[in-house]
């Protein structure tokens, strides 16, 4: 794996992700609608809605006429772009938007012959937003837990898992790694994590989950590198929890019907990444929490 496109390398996400890839030593190539903030990387305007400007991005050969010559054909593809939660588009954009996307992409990667393709599922396919009303079937939750879509963004998430599972099936020597993403943070994020001590249920509706956008990067990283074929997706989420609280005496405060399947010492993620880790090699490095050793958590 050299060559990689990102797909919404602009966004919160797709920044770290490309930053990442960069400082790793691949060849990054950011598809987006805009440029970044963070220009690290060649930028390719694209509507990814439209599939024959997705068919042009991804069929790189390095000829002299294209605006990359410079940049091979890709050897992966990691599809970020997306509207990014819910509530910030009427739902049938979102869903048509998101849906439309992830399909262009995943076709066109299949008929230009890139086998690998990592996306951003959504941590909200679980049931999100968790509420006493609406609560986890059990906790931790992990992949295992029932898909529970309550938005439109949600849905278009569990159907693009579906669709992965139903590309990979035509194109068995594929891989797509959907990565169920918590709330991503930047480091000046932190800064509001006081602003909830007070109020446990503020941060009830992800199980007070995160995602450092750097540890997001690193398991995009390592789905890119895993020795894999299929289709599955995994929980990417950081160690801890964004309270000061412990786990268990926020679930007992907030969630006291929900079983606990598994303990959860300390300040122990809700979210489990045991899958991520097991497979990926997924391994968290940081934390909103001052003096926090790197993989710790609790």
């Amino acid at each position: 794996m050299k060559n990689i496109v990102v797909t919404g390398g602009s966004g919160k996400a797709g920044r770290a992700v490309c930053r990442h890839l960069v400082e790793q030593g691949l060849n990054v190539l950011n598809v987006d609608t805009v440029p970044s903030s963070d220009p690290v990387c060649p930028f390719y305007r694209v509507d990814l809605t439209d599939r024959g400007q997705v068919m042009d991005a991804l069929q790189w050969t390095g000829g002299r006429d294209h605006p990359f010559r410079s940049f091979a054909t890709p050897d992966a593809v990691v599809h970020f772009a997306a509207i990014r939660a819910p509530d910030l588009a009427p739902e049938d954009v979102t869903f048509r938007n998101n849906m439309m996307s992830t399909y262009n992409v995943f076709d066109a990667a299949m008929r230009v012959g890139i086998r690998r393709v990592v996306w951003a599922s959504s941590e909200t396919t679980l049931g999100l937003p968790f509420t006493p009303d609406n609560p986890p079937a059990y906790a931790p939750v992990d992949e295992e837990h029932p898909m529970r879509p309550e938005s439109a963004y949600a849905l278009s998430k569990d159907l693009g898992e579906e669709m992965a599972r139903q590309f990979h099936r035509w194109n068995p020597d594929s891989s797509f790694i959907g990565l169920r993403l918590s709330n991503v943070m930047e480091v000046q994020d932190y800064d509001r994590f006081a602003s909830w001590q007070t109020d446990a249920a503020i941060r009830k509706w992800n199980l007070w989950g995160y995602i450092d956008a750097r540890d997001c990067a690193q398991a995009v990283r390592r789905a890119l590198q895993v020795d894999f074929v299929g289709a599955d997706h995994f929980i990417i989420a950081n160690a801890d929890t964004v309270m000061e609280q412990t786990s268990a005496e926020l679930m007992a405060e907030i969630f006291p019907d929900v079983p606990l399947r598994a303990a959860v010492p300390g300040h122990e993620t809700l979210l489990s990444i045991d899958k991520a880790r097991r497979v990926l090699g997924f391994a968290p490095e940081f934390s909103w929490r001052d003096g926090q050793t790197p993989g710790g958590g609790a």
